[in-house]
């Protein structure tokens, strides 16, 4: 019996200072905070028996990874499985003007929270994601695989691991910027889900992906 693990990073803070829900788009970078948090993430996993890491393809993913590749002497590959949920409102402020909840154009957005109606289906969400997993699991068996992307599709793959329903209320995801969500394997059996925030303590005063902090 082997045992494998597979770290899903969730990137740093990223420069937004339209303060909007950038999504998908392309461009966005960490910020100098969120530097450090790439950095810090990188520390914390220096010691572990990485023999690969991936991330979305997306700016803000790449360059968290990067630190964690680094100490490793490993290259970062892209995989578009990894990237960001879709969302309707990407490119807008939430709560404010054409993105609004009290606009009745958008209220058919809003219909059905357990699909969600406003974007990807947490169920595809989470199939790509756990193909990706998967994949690392097979290819770093009996080591450890690094995969950098997203929180929501982190922690949809997370409660599809642990057998909950995808459905939740945003503000109690426990997936922080630069945390590690960790599934152990033994072989292709998962044992367990284990969680740990390096750089919680830069976390004061960040934004999350709509521009507001988080604290």
């Amino acid at each position: 019996m082997s045992t494998t693990t597979v770290h899903l990073v969730r990137h740093g803070e990223v420069h937004n200072p339209e303060k909007i829900l950038y999504g998908r788009l392309p461009g966005y970078r960490l910020s100098e905070r969120g530097q450090q948090m790439a950095a810090r993430v990188g520390e914390h996993l220096a010691g572990a028996d990485v023999t690969l890491v991936r991330a979305s393809p997306l700016l803000r993913a790449q360059q968290t990874a990067a630190p964690i590749a680094a100490a490793h002497g490993l290259e970062v590959a892209a995989d578009q499985r990894l990237i960001e949920s879709g969302n309707v409102f990407e490119g807008q402020r939430m709560g404010h003007g054409s993105a609004r909840f009290t606009d009745p154009r958008n209220w058919r957005r809003f219909v059905n929270p357990f699909r969600p109606s406003w974007g990807e289906p947490y169920a595809e969400q989470a199939a790509r994601v756990i193909a990706a997993v998967q994949d690392a699991r097979a290819q770093a068996e009996g080591h450890e695989a690094v995969l950098v992307l997203h929180q929501l599709p982190i922690w949809l793959t997370r409660r599809s691991a642990e057998g909950r329903p995808l459905w939740h209320h945003p503000g109690r995801r426990e997936c922080s910027l630069c945390s590690v969500t960790s599934l152990h394997f033994d072989d292709a059996r998962l044992r367990g889900v284990s969680y740990a925030e390096p750089a919680g303590d830069l976390a004061a005063g960040a934004l999350d992906a709509t521009g507001g902090k988080l604290v």
